[in-house]
């Protein structure tokens, strides 16, 4: 079984009551819903929210919120609480092959194509999952936003980076996504159900602190990420401005 987790915090330092500010006559937590729904792979899908406003404008929806605490340091942890509280009400039922997508509540574009070609690998034995994309400028491989991959032969990953990793010697900076594959984490999480729950119980390690990426304690700790290469591209919404940028754009 497959759940997809729509994490949705009301309280974001650029943008607060991001989820359900206005695109285009749709609050953005219903554009996410809607594309999220139309993914094959998932069983269900939920908001998992620590505010009433945000809850009670899913429900209005005909949609499943579930309420979770204000207090969480990232949308993997308010994703286990949510799935633990779909087991204790009886609606999900508890198995170590379930795997929960996190869905991120800030792309209302999101393609659903884009969480199928995550969900096809969940084969059970997947510890982790997540997806990248190919690196296609100097701008996007040296911007310190983007998180940067390191993989090996399995597609699995070896280090996520805001730096660009590899080095090139003798090659200038500019000129580095034109002599190596370099690949940029895009942000959709798998996790099977039992990792899910001992990867919110670690403390936070020393490379995740230097590098500000909650993935890199998962890779200390010793799990497995494996990659999925996705083409999708959709536009994440950190401002209003950028919701004015997304319907310039036409989408």
């Amino acid at each position: 079984m497959i759940i997809g987790i729509i994490p949705a915090r009301y309280g974001s330092t650029r943008f607060p009551g991001k989820p359900l500010a206005d695109i285009g006559g749709k609050s953005m937590i219903q554009r996410v819903l809607e594309q999220a729904k139309k993914a094959k792979s998932l069983a269900k899908v939920v908001v998992a929210t620590d505010d009433d406003r945000i809850a009670e404008a899913v429900r209005q929806l005909g949609e499943e919120a579930v309420m979770t605490r204000v207090d969480h340091p990232s949308g993997t942890d308010r994703c286990w609480e949510a799935y633990d509280r779909l087991i204790e009400e009886g609606s999900v039922h508890p198995g170590q092959s379930n795997y929960i997508i996190n869905i991120q509540g800030d792309e209302p574009f999101i393609d659903p194509t884009q969480i199928d070609e995550l969900a096809v690998i969940l084969d059970g034995t997947v510890e982790l999952a997540t997806q990248m994309a190919t690196v296609d400028s100097a701008e996007m491989l040296h911007d310190p936003k983007e998180a940067k991959i390191i993989i090996n032969a399995q597609n699995e990953a070896l280090y996520f980076s805001r730096a660009a990793i590899p080095y090139l010697p003798g090659i200038e900076p500019d000129q580095w996504h034109r002599h190596h594959n370099y690949h940029r984490h895009v942000g959709l999480y798998a996790y099977r159900a039992d990792v899910l729950e001992a990867i919110t119980q670690l403390p936070p390690s020393s490379l995740e602190q230097a590098e500000s990426l909650e993935q890199l304690r998962w890779l200390e700790a010793g799990y497995r990420i494996k990659l999925v290469t996705t083409t999708y591209q959709t536009p994440t919404v950190d401002s209003p401005a950028d919701i004015e940028k997304i319907l310039r754009s036409g989408l």
